[in-house]
């Protein structure tokens, strides 16, 4: 339904983090993050792998680009 689900995921800070986008959807979309400088395509029923961090403590949101209204969460890291 252009979601993230969870919408909100906790992190430890300064550790490296693999982070696996699961497009469950039938049409593509864009995982983008200017907080955490990614910008990938999800292709419909597909999984793309990111790796963040590590970050520092604080909150880094993201989108579905091509679903804006919808598709937003955060990563906070603590």
């Amino acid at each position: 339904d252009h979601k993230f689900e969870p919408a909100e995921l906790k992190v430890p800070t300064g550790k490296k983090i693999k982070l696996v986008v699961h497009n469950q959807d039938q049409t593509p979309e864009e995982f983008e993050s200017h907080d955490l400088n990614r910008e990938k395509v999800v292709l419909g029923g597909k999984k793309i792998t990111l790796y963040i961090g590590p970050l520092e403590a604080g909150n880094y949101s993201f989108i579905g680009e091509f679903n804006q209204e919808t598709a937003k969460g955060n990563i906070i890291a603590e």
